[in-house]
């Protein structure tokens, strides 16, 4: 074996290494679940208006805009 052959074997042992690694990290991120945002709870000693709207409040007043979006397309058309 000459110089060119080993350096050559060595290079390749090491990048067969470091992209196996970056495929791991990336399969493991990707795989990695999300944590759902926790539904803020409303208690007595909360001021009123404070901290924003609820996920759930958020929810509906998304849907009631889908609603009436999808309401307007069908009146047009």
């Amino acid at each position: 074996m000459n110089a060119n052959q080993i350096i050559n074997m060595i290079m390749r042992i090491v990048m067969r290494k470091a992209i196996s690694k970056g495929i791991d990290a990336g399969v493991n991120r990707a795989t990695r679940g999300r944590k759902q945002p926790q539904q803020r709870q409303v208690t007595m000693d909360d001021d009123a208006g404070q901290g924003g709207p609820t996920q759930a409040e958020v929810r509906a007043a998304r849907q009631a805009r889908r609603a009436a979006r999808q309401a307007r397309e069908n009146n047009q058309g």
